[in-house]
């Protein structure tokens, strides 16, 4: 079996999954970096554990999408479980509230994951 052959089969099984269960997915939002207001850092939202492998992933300022997202490439994890980081660079300021806003069939409406400032 040739290599491309074999990897498209991975690729297969990853999106099948297996028969997996469907199964919520684990939501943590962080800077990466301590956060001073003002000053320049990226904002995190790391998704994990999640199945089926549709999803869409947000990141909010004050409620609005915030501008030049990056999503990460969509990969699984050792029990095929699903994982993505979606983060963007930011200034920080005091009384701008930042969330990410997830959508998965395991939750009845999407829901929002709040950073919590260091300041």
């Amino acid at each position: 079996m040739g290599l491309a052959l074999r990897l498209g089969v991975l690729a297969l099984i990853a999106l099948v999954g297996l028969g997996q269960a469907d199964e919520a997915p684990k939501v943590e939002v962080y800077s990466r970096r301590h956060a001073n207001p003002g000053e320049e850092n990226v904002l995190n939202c790391f998704v994990s554990g999640f199945h089926p492998p549709k999803i869409e992933i947000l990141l909010l300022k004050n409620g609005e999408p915030m501008s030049n997202v990056q999503y990460a490439d969509m990969s699984f994890n050792d029990k095929w479980y699903f994982q993505r980081l979606v983060y963007a660079d930011f200034i920080p300021k005091k009384g701008d509230v930042y969330s990410c806003r997830v959508a998965h069939s395991t939750f009845r409406e999407p829901q929002s994951f709040r950073w919590d400032t260091d300041f």
